[in-house]
């Protein structure tokens, strides 16, 4: 058997589902991007959509809801300086494309007449991280019920004091196409699964919650008896953990952060931050910093959509221009910024592959994909040790950063009080308030475990929500404000 190169797989696979299914092909993506350049526009795009998606949830023992659901469509967009004009439909069509060209074409001035000469063909560069299968048929429905099944039985064996579990599967198949106004072709078939575990822990009348999970680019095979019982012993600790927390103290201390997940607070602390539509428009407190030291000697930070099989990584981003990995701040310098299409174009500089959208139905922006920081020297038992009295916070929920300030608030949904190098007690109720660009100079120390978290970020932005993935080591911050319940 003779096999394409990958890239022209994908675009086969995308006009197979997209483009002939409803009597179209390249010729009609050239003529709709002639109709927006019939009018000057400095960029313009063609996003065609078709998205399977299914969704399992079990709670008291049984499998309560199931859904399964098909979405299609095209986003058609013109850019002219700063202003995007954009249009989309769910009724792909050569009468819906045209109609969707004239209207966003409108955002030049008709006496504006642009060239309409078709840019030569070429396929856009990509790579292969993870397989194009569809991840919702590489397990039946009786198999996804029973690993459900799996996870239920296997938390409440772990211990007596869990009354409660819930679990979720779900399951995505996407594929996309770009046409770009420069000729450009692109394509990706983008598989995305993931389990969560969530267990309510009883004793004494108090009740407390775990959560886990994990996921990524892969088939649901990935969910074997380790990755399941893996997610339920955090899950469980966690929540069994919390049972026996005491009030969090308050006020100006030494945090420690865990490795992995924890990264989120360097994903919203620092990364939104260093968004190239923030810094742009000057809004970010990073803006105008390029080649300046912004963090502690030792800390650098990436964000990197090529680590195989991983939840935040594309083949293309979804314009169409290859993920890379971008170095944002090497050893406290800031190197760069993140950037899609319209941002690098004004600010002069290329795109880094983070043009991102949740749908044909939203405009592409500048998003992360897999931001993390890398490791150092220490080991976190020495990092652990070297706290007088602090926090040190291994998970986090929800949190929230103001991006022109830089200020943040995080949750910790499992930490512990340490003295004297030594950890004390669990404690609930812990935040932590900070700004971003100040927390980078106080990390002090930094771990040489470096994991990334298991597959569970969503990243929401402007009302748009997109897959994410983060990381870090041990980090020691020194001087954080802990906003506590004691």
């Amino acid at each position: 058997m003779i096999s394409r190169e990958p890239t022209l797989e994908r675009l086969a696979t995308a006009q197979r589902l997209l483009l002939e299914p409803f009597g179209l092909d390249e010729s009609h993506l050239s003529r709709a991007l002639a109709e927006i350049r019939a009018h000057k526009v400095d960029d313009a795009d063609l996003y065609f959509q078709y998205t399977r998606s299914e969704g399992w949830s079990l709670e008291e023992g049984i499998v309560k809801t199931g859904s399964f659901s098909i979405d299609q469509g095209v986003g058609v967009r013109a850019v002219s300086g700063e202003k995007t004009a954009f249009a989309y439909s769910d009724d792909i069509s050569e009468a819906s494309l045209l109609d969707a060209a004239r209207t966003v074409r409108a955002i030049a001035g008709a006496n504006q007449s642009g060239r309409t000469r078709v840019s030569p063909k070429k396929v856009a560069g990509s790579r292969s991280l993870y397989p194009d299968l569809d991840p919702i048929g590489t397990l039946d429905s009786t198999a996804k019920v029973a690993l459900l099944g799996q996870v239920e039985q296997a938390a409440r064996a772990k211990d007596p004091r869990i009354v409660q579990v819930m679990a979720g599967l779900a399951s995505e198949w996407d594929v996309v196409m770009v046409a770009r106004a420069d000729g450009t072709l692109a394509a990706d078939v983008r598989p995305l699964v993931r389990l969560s575990v969530t267990v309510i822990a009883e004793q004494n009348g108090r009740r407390e919650m775990g959560s886990a999970g994990g996921g990524g680019r892969f088939g649901l095979a990935y969910f074997d008896s380790h990755h399941i019982q893996s997610y339920v012993d955090d899950a469980v600790r966690s929540a069994l953990t919390n049972l026996e927390s005491r009030p969090a103290p308050a006020g100006e201390m030494t945090v420690v952060l865990g490795p992995g997940w924890p990264g989120i607070l360097l994903h919203e602390a620092v990364g939104h931050g260093l968004e190239g539509d923030f810094n742009r428009k000057g809004s970010s407190a990073f803006s105008g910093r390029i080649g300046q030291r912004v963090a502690a000697k030792g800390v650098t930070v990436l964000d990197d959509g090529t680590i195989a099989d991983r939840r935040g990584s594309l083949n293309v981003d979804d314009e169409g221009n290859a993920s890379q990995r971008n170095v944002l701040i090497e050893d406290g310098i800031l190197r760069g910024y993140i950037q899609d299409a319209l941002n690098a174009r004004l600010m002069g500089v290329k795109p880094t592959g983070n043009g991102r959208r949740e749908s044909y139905a939203h405009v592409p922006m500048p998003r992360m994909t897999n931001t993390y920081m890398l490791g150092g020297d220490k080991s976190p038992d020495e990092i652990v040790a070297s706290i007088r009295k602090g926090l040190y916070a291994t998970n986090f929920g929800g949190g929230q950063v103001d991006i022109t300030s830089g200020k943040f608030v995080f949750s910790a949904s499992e930490a512990y009080w340490v003295e004297n190098g030594k950890i004390q007690y669990p404690v609930k109720g812990a935040t932590i308030v900070g700004n971003g660009p100040d927390a980078l100079t106080r990390v002090s120390m930094i771990g040489d475990d470096m994991k990334l978290d298991t597959g569970v970020g969503t990243c929401g932005k402007e009302g748009q929500s997109v897959p994410v993935g983060v990381g870090q080591p041990t980090l020691r911050i020194d001087g954080l404000t802990v906003g506590g319940t004691a």
